[in-house]
């Protein structure tokens, strides 16, 4: 330093603040994603899908409970419900995931995450509880409605409060299940790109594809074929666990006695693909 140079004090200081480490960053990242899921803290054109998604969900609940009151038919049950909303669930999985994962990705911002304390698995499972989160909401919260109009409406007293408990509660570990196979999907798929048009687009396309598998598959002369051909498609996994788990699910799938395959495979396709997201991250974060 020569006689000249003039050390200039502009008030920078230490951070003297509590260092709160890897499990308050996990939980930032998680209440960041759910967030994100239903578009708080972004745009107004961002909360227009999710809600009106959740909207659509929330009415079709509505109308099943004010039916059966009136009428004291069931025109779905919890499981049956969660089935008829597939197709919304998976637009909502396709516009979300990539939201979640595919945004960092295109922003470059990983490598600020992980010059943190903050390791690939802390990433992976922050994104993947917020995803299951987002998912299950969306299904479990219109069950519950339908699950208040039945209990207030019951002639069985409580018994029969007691008895749709029961199935409200199966219907929430099933909606569960499909939060967690689609998250698996869906995220896998989006952190493979940072675009997120292609991966909306590549998430929508497996269900397009593996959908008229089982419709061939089915139609096959062999009854151990049609038993098996609901195992091509993560929708009709789900419901063929759904038929062998759940006492009265009644989802019309004749699984026959492969109930157990139905519920290994969706094991094994969920770890699978949060395995494999879990190694595509450990790529990132070493790069």
């Amino acid at each position: 330093m020569s006689e000249s140079s003039v050390i200039h004090d502009i008030g920078y200081q230490r951070y003297t603040g509590p260092r709160l480490g890897r499990s308050a960053v996990f939980g930032a990242i998680y209440v960041h994603g759910v967030r994100a899921a239903y578009g708080f803290g972004r745009s107004a054109k961002s909360k227009i899908f999710p809600w009106l998604v959740f909207g659509i969900v929330t009415l079709v609940a509505v109308i099943i409970a004010a039916v059966r009151a009136q009428t004291g038919t069931v025109p779905l049950n919890y499981i049956q419900f969660a089935d008829a909303m597939s197709w919304l669930i998976i637009f909502f999985v396709a516009i979300v995931a990539p939201e979640l994962v595919s945004r960092d990705l295109r922003a470059g911002v990983l490598p600020l995450y992980f010059s943190r304390p903050v390791r690939a698995a802390d990433y992976v499972g922050a994104k993947v509880a917020a995803m299951v989160t987002a998912v299950w909401v969306l299904l479990a919260g219109p069950q519950l409605i339908m699950f208040l109009g039945a209990a207030l409406t019951t002639k069985k007293g409580m018994s029969g409060v007691w008895g749709e408990l029961d199935d409200l509660l199966w219907g929430w570990s099933y909606s569960l299940l499909w939060a967690l196979l689609f998250t698996g999907i869906g995220l896998l798929i989006a952190s493979l790109t940072g675009k997120r048009a292609f991966a909306a687009g590549g998430i929508v396309a497996v269900f397009l594809m593996t959908t008229p598998v089982v419709g061939v598959l089915a139609t096959l002369p062999s009854r151990t074929a049609q038993e098996l051909a609901f195992l091509a498609s993560p929708m009709t996994l789900v419901s063929g666990v759904a038929q062998w788990m759940v006492p009265n699910a009644n989802t019309g799938l004749p699984i026959g006695r492969f109930g157990p395959v139905y519920a290994i495979e969706a094991a094994v396709l969920i770890v699978t693909c949060l395995l494999l997201l879990l190694a595509r991250y450990r790529k990132v974060a070493s790069l």
